[in-house]
């Protein structure tokens, strides 16, 4: 059975009730996240790229599906089918905790959807091991009885010149990460459209700067903290 290359739009958009069930899972490229929504009209895997910044958990809300596809993608030993739904949009009432059944659910061969998207890469072939070779003995210095002639070879007792490349300071490197969002707001959207690998970093960055998730409003806000009375 081939794989469908192109999602098969139907008349969704669609709004239904239902439950997401984020889970994390440590891979290569670091966590990322999977989902599994759970609907009155079924039951999908769910990989957008918006998810990326939710924790791990169970979010009661609305969803709106724009579409649906079948999903195949390659495991040890063969192949994993699914039925993905693409989200539009969402709005979230509530979380809970996964139990330790719920962890269990999720496949831990799931595919990191970064590498999905950018298509998994050959492994190099190992270049074939050569024989090493001695190092050459560097030749004896000469001393000269004539103080004005040196006769030390090149490079012997000198130091290298220092190189110095431009430094990037922190407030650019993260002018540069957050582009049109910089400099960042009490409240920060992300815009899930980036690359999924830009906005991995994007949330790393927050989180490392103060910033918390704020599922209901799917915005990030500095926290501030408490000064004692």
């Amino acid at each position: 059975m081939a794989a469908t290359t192109a999602p098969t739009r139907s008349v969704l958009p669609i709004v239904v009730p239902g439950q997401l069930t984020l889970r994390t899972i440590r891979g290569k490229n670091g966590p990322f996240t999977v989902g599994r929504l759970t609907t009155p009209i079924g039951e999908f895997a769910v990989k957008d790229a918006e998810l990326e910044q939710y924790p791990e958990g169970k979010y009661d809300g609305d969803f709106v599906i724009r579409y649906i596809f079948a999903k195949s993608y390659p495991v040890a030993g063969g192949a994993r089918f699914e039925i993905r739904a693409n989200l539009d949009g969402m709005t979230l009432h509530g979380i809970d905790k996964l139990s330790r059944d719920e962890a269990r659910s999720f496949a831990a061969q799931d595919v990191d959807p970064l590498d999905e998207e950018q298509g998994t890469q050959p492994a190099a072939t190992p270049a074939r091991p050569t024989k090493a070779s001695k190092p050459a003995k560097p030749a004896p210095a000469q001393v000269s009885a004539d103080p004005l002639i040196d006769t030390t070879p090149f490079g012997v007792g000198t130091e290298p010149p220092a190189t110095t490349g431009p430094t990037v300071s922190v407030e650019e490197g993260d002018a540069a990460l957050f582009g049109i969002l910089w400099p960042l707001e009490a409240s920060v959207k992300l815009d899930s459209t980036i690359g999924r690998r830009a906005l991995r970093m994007q949330i790393a960055r927050l989180g490392e700067l103060g910033y918390a998730l704020d599922f209901k409003t799917q915005e990030w806000t500095r926290q501030v903290d408490l000064q004692p009375a």
